[in-house]
């Protein structure tokens, strides 16, 4: 097991109260059998997620915990390649930036402007590609991403109702606990609008991590400062960054990455700290 994998199950371990150990105990014992191919998902630390989800009620969380099980086994998030959704990339409308947060964790920059698809299916394969992807790239003790939404030249029609409700839906149902914050920078008007059609959609927990932040406004820009080092982080924003995507340099990270993943796969390492 590498160093990564092993310091982040010592974190978990001991940050669990014998009550929650317990649970997670029982979550695993009532899911029953696990096919081998879905094991790494059902590791301690994968389980407390579920748990935390759902307030540590372990019905709840043994029926979330199922049905993500029957997703994986179904769509086979973990074997999607850069080959399968390069086409979608091509525009950078979603890439793992270089830069991280203060803890290290990886940040998926989303830009609305730069939808190049209206293929529904294309789209949510890619998110969870990119989603898998910041996972696999999660420091030791981590066990979330951050998002940035970059508004920069957005239009209405760069989103629609159907995509952010899957979207909604993949990372609440399947994903539970591994958005640390989502920001929001420089929505327009109009999409707060928007917005107020979406939250209905959103769990409590996640509409809590939903940030807007405006260049203008010191106050809400604080949140970003807070999260970043923002003499690297800027580089990330606006125009300029959205205009210097090299799609080519990305795919080869990607390409890496992929490596990465089916070694671990291989090698038979426990990565159910970076997934599910």
């Amino acid at each position: 097991m590498n160093t990564e994998l092993k310091n982040t199950m010592e974190s978990h371990e001991k940050s669990v109260t014998q009550e929650q150990q317990q649970k997670i105990d029982e979550v695993r014992s009532t899911v029953g059998p696990i096919p081998e191919t879905l094991r790494r998902y059902c590791s301690d630390a994968s389980i407390a997620r579920y748990l935390q989800n759902q307030n540590w009620n372990v019905q709840k969380a043994t029926k979330m915990l199922k049905e993500s099980l029957k997703w994986r086994s179904e769509y086979k998030p973990d074997e999607i390649r850069w080959e399968d959704v390069a086409h979608e990339a091509e525009t950078g409308k979603i890439y793992r930036s270089t830069s991280v947060d203060k803890k290290g964790r990886p940040v998926l920059v989303m830009r609305p402007c730069r939808q190049n698809s209206s293929n529904v299916a294309g789209q949510m394969k890619y998110l969870v590609y990119c989603i898998e992807n910041a996972m696999l790239n999660l420091p030791a003790g981590e066990e979330e991403m951050i998002w940035v939404v970059d508004f920069w030249n957005f239009k209405i029609s760069n989103i629609s109702m159907k995509v952010t409700k899957e979207l909604a839906h993949i990372l609440q149902n399947y994903y539970p606990q591994r958005l640390g914050v989502a920001l929001l920078y420089n929505p327009p008007w109009i999409f707060e609008q928007f917005y107020k059609m979406v939250k209905p959609f959103l769990e409590t927990r996640t509409r809590d991590k939903v940030k807007f932040v405006y260049s203008n406004d010191s106050s809400t820009m604080k949140i970003m400062e807070d999260l970043f080092d923002m003499e690297q982080f800027e580089s990330v924003l606006g125009e300029k960054a959205a205009e210097s995507f090299d799609i080519n340099v990305y795919a080869q990270r990607m390409k890496e990455d992929d490596e990465k993943r089916r070694s671990l796969n291989n090698k038979g390492n426990d990565v159910s700290t970076l997934s599910g």
